[in-house]
């Protein structure tokens, strides 16, 4: 079954807005953790390094939930469900570049854990939105 964006809410995806990502630990308890993110129309993408506790959960378990908020009308929101797809090597950092441009970052540097950093293909296939 594929899912659509709710209408109205698609700005929420393409805006640099910082999110928060919901994963399941290891242990069963939840985990939320605020990320930078670029979408395709299909999949969430993030930057993350092998040994942080949100890319090992999402090994155990690649069930995610994201909520993104409208930082100009906070009661309105936009959850993205789906799993973790696929992992590609960021070895060089060219996407977590691409984030700090997306964000506006004036000064990218590469982070110093550049050597452990990989990029999270996130499939969303459940939206919904919520506006009050």
């Amino acid at each position: 079954m594929i899912s659509r964006i709710p209408p109205g809410y698609e700005d929420l995806l393409e805006r640099p807005i910082v999110g928060v990502l919901g994963t399941v630990r290891p242990d069963g308890s939840p985990s939320l953790s605020p990320m930078r993110f670029t979408w395709d129309g299909a999949h969430l993408r993030m930057s993350q390094t092998i040994p942080r506790r949100k890319f090992v959960s999402l090994q155990a378990n690649p069930n995610y939930s994201f909520m993104i908020t409208d930082p100009e009308l906070p009661s309105r929101s936009l959850e993205v469900r789906g799993w973790l797809v696929t992992v590609e090597e960021d070895r060089n950092g060219s996407f977590y570049g691409t984030l700090d441009d997306r964000y506006g970052v004036d000064d990218p540097q590469l982070p110093q854990d550049v050597d452990d950093r990989v990029v999270m293909i996130l499939d969303a296939t459940g939206f919904t939105a919520r506006c009050g």
